[in-house]
């Protein structure tokens, strides 16, 4: 997606060799225009899969998956990281260890919010070890739900997420494929000649 891959090179900024920072349109600051675009974008790919419910995890994964919703018109849930007063039980929950932040977390949904019937698509921010997308697979299958596919905002290509996922049977679908983040500079898989300059 050309639009997404300038958006990281004109507003993203390099942290490490493995940390790619978009706060300012994706995971803190939320462009709306751009998620538009990618609702549209998850939508069109996925549209022949029947999908019933989308599933993502907070709170990054709810902008992108909420717009995917509204263009497949079909619901969304997302797992939550902390339980509440209302949520304590009759849960499905995984843990998911979070490499970026060097800790796990147990990620929780209501039973009453997915059933067996479903057809999940789980849409995410970011793909680097597939974790989180992992969590989200362990809690469908709880549900007896099915998975219709994965779609990822950005895929960090040089770390193994996509291997992964692909090896279990899961098909994934991802936006923006970084290949390299070395010397400061993002280097996608697929490699776009055309540029555009954004007011943002």
């Amino acid at each position: 997606m050309k639009l997404l891959e300038n958006y990281i090179q004109q507003f993203g900024t390099v942290l490490s060799d493995g940390v790619l920072k978009v706060d300012t349109f994706l995971n803190h600051g939320i462009d709306p225009k751009l998620m538009v675009e990618i609702g549209k974008e998850f939508a069109e790919r996925f549209k022949k899969d029947n999908v019933t419910k989308i599933v993502t995890l907070e709170s990054s994964g709810i902008a992108p998956a909420l717009m995917t919703a509204l263009s497949l018109d079909c619901e969304i849930v997302f797992a939550r990281k902390r339980k509440s007063l209302t949520m304590i039980d009759h849960l499905y929950s995984a843990n998911v260890y979070s490499f970026t932040k060097q800790q796990s977390s147990e990620i929780s949904i209501s039973k009453d919010l997915i059933s067996g019937s479903d057809n999940i698509l789980i849409i995410d921010d970011f793909l680097a070890n597939g974790q989180a997308a992992l969590g989200l697979i362990d809690i469908v299958n709880q549900s007896g739900a099915s998975v219709a596919g994965i779609g990822i905002v950005i895929e960090k290509s040089f770390q193994p997420g996509r291997e992964n996922l692909e090896k279990n049977g899961y098909r994934v679908e991802s936006l923006a494929r970084i290949s390299s983040l070395e010397e400061n500079k993002v280097s996608f898989v697929q490699d776009t000649t055309e540029n555009y300059t954004f007011k943002h």
